[in-house]
């Protein structure tokens, strides 16, 4: 009489690793792009909350000099407030560590801009990118 041995078959493993094989190829690339549009949304949420307390400023000072609430640097992305002056300004969000290469502007008239992005992605002068192709954000 032979024993039953008990166990997984070689053919057994090497299809449950080949499944896990293409699950993680399809998986990863999408996770790996949630995750950074997650990034950016952080610079467009930053870059439209600091808008109004701008335009607050000018309504005080009527000037956009001397404006004293950039935004704190993040790990993502650094603010600044360049070109202020009595009739204008651009605020810029740049990237930096896994956002690197992107950089938005949003200006006292509400146009949004992607000046930066990695060289695969698209760069719009209309709006904020958020996808290689160049779909803007709302």
């Amino acid at each position: 009489m032979q024993q039953r041995q008990s166990g997984f078959t070689l053919i057994e493993l090497m299809l449950a690793v080949a499944i896990v094989g293409i699950l993680t190829a399809v998986a990863l690339p999408s996770y790996s792009s949630y995750v950074l549009r997650t990034r950016l949304a952080e610079a467009h949420s930053t870059l439209a909350a600091t808008q109004p307390q701008l335009e607050q400023f000018w309504s005080n000072e009527h000037n956009y000099v001397g404006f004293d609430k950039v935004p704190a640097a993040t790990t993502n992305f650094t603010y600044a407030l360049q070109d202020a002056d009595a009739s204008g300004y651009t605020l810029v969000a740049t990237g930096r560590a896994a956002a690197a290469s992107f950089v938005y502007t949003l200006d006292q008239a509400g146009r949004r801009a992607t000046t930066g992005a990695p060289a695969d992605w698209t760069k719009r002068a209309d709006c904020w990118v958020d996808r290689k192709a160049g779909t803007c954000t709302q």
